[in-house]
């Protein structure tokens, strides 16, 4: 069994963990630090805020010296971009955290390693900085040649409608049923949560599905990987990344996640969603390169703009419609993706 994605960060950029929120507009611009907040709330202090930021997390709003005098080891820049790209705040923040006492992390493009302000920053404090999106050398190229264990990849309508929260979902449900299930990272938010992983969108287009094939190596204990999809196939920008992950996951199960009251595909008004039948099977055709015998076993809702009543009714018109079972992993868990996942796999 692989031991990749195992919750436990880096000793030198541990939690506790300060997460900076900046000046965001919105709540998917703090997706990376809502995710580690939700996933380990254990490992979180506070949040800092810039006056004009509009999101929280529900968390103490705190200044990095304050933060520091409550435990805090590291600051993580939980804001996310278009383009993953360095603000000057952040840089100014970034400094200003090093200067404090604390490491610092992000997932951007950008790397906190190529700023030398911020270079010299650390070095001056002795501090340490992580970029998760640094994919580690050495990864291959994609064979394609099958390989021992089961594994389930979740999928999307659209880019941030719910991959990683449903992934996280079924490695907790199945573990609660005593089955060996192992959550693999292919994001910044999903690498902060499980300590490591593969910034799949940083890796190099002919070495993304050897990417996939990396993190999630030939297991023989009869348990499941359960790897984070990115993207969407039917996004224009991010289709890329998405196909060479079904390539290099050899999915057996799919999951497709999506969001009923998105309009649009993120930040293309021009583009809208996909009709769920034929993103899935778009899906189902792609991963069959690599496995032929990859199935569907149902479909994650992110709900959180429904009401409940509605929230019920889209899972049961979905479910009928794809004859799959259909759950929003927070407000309703997932257990019935996990019978329909073992009913399929039973042999």
């Amino acid at each position: 069994m692989s031991t990749q994605g195992d919750a436990k960060p880096s000793a030198q950029w541990r939690p506790p963990y300060l997460l900076y929120l900046g000046n965001a507009a919105d709540d998917l611009a703090i997706k990376t630090a809502r995710g580690v907040a939700y996933w380990r709330p254990e490992w979180c202090v506070g949040q800092l805020r810039h006056p004009d930021c509009k999101p929280t997390l529900g968390l103490p709003d705190m200044s990095m010296a304050e933060a520091k005098d409550l435990g805090a080891n590291t600051m993580l820049i939980g804001t996310a971009n278009a383009g993953g790209t360095m603000a000057p705040e952040i840089v100014a923040a970034a400094i200003e955290a090093l200067d404090t006492g604390l490491n610092v992390v992000a997932g951007l493009h950008h790397k906190l390693r190529e700023n030398p302000d911020i270079v010299a920053a650390a070095q001056r404090n002795g501090r340490v900085l992580f970029d998760a999106r640094d994919p580690a050398p050495g990864i291959p190229v994609g064979n394609g040649r099958p390989r021992a264990g089961r594994r389930l990849l979740t999928v999307g309508t659209d880019c941030s409608v719910g991959k990683m929260y449903t992934t996280l979902a079924l490695e907790r449900a199945m573990r609660q049923r005593g089955l060996a299930a192992d959550f693999r990272a292919t994001g910044q938010t999903g690498i902060f949560v499980a300590g490591a992983g593969v910034p799949i969108d940083a890796v190099v287009a002919d070495f993304i599905s050897g990417g996939a094939e990396w993190i999630s190596p030939a297991r023989h204990d009869g348990g499941w990987d359960l790897i984070e999809g990115q993207g969407s196939l039917f996004h224009p920008s991010y289709a890329g990344v998405s196909l060479g992950l079904l390539h290099g996951s050899q999915p057996d199960a799919l999951v497709l996640c999506h969001e009923p009251t998105r309009r649009h595909m993120r930040g293309l008004p021009d583009y809208p969603l996909p009709e769920l039948k034929p993103c899935l099977e778009a899906n189902l055709v792609a991963a069959r390169l690599t496995n032929p015998a990859v199935k569907p076993v149902g479909v994650a809702l992110n709900t959180s703009g429904m009401a409940a009543g509605e929230a019920a009714d889209a899972c049961k018109r979905i479910s009928d419609l794809l004859q799959l079972p259909c759950q929003d992993p927070v407000t309703m868990g997932v257990e019935a993706i996990v019978d329909q996942l073992l009913a399929c796999f039973a042999n």
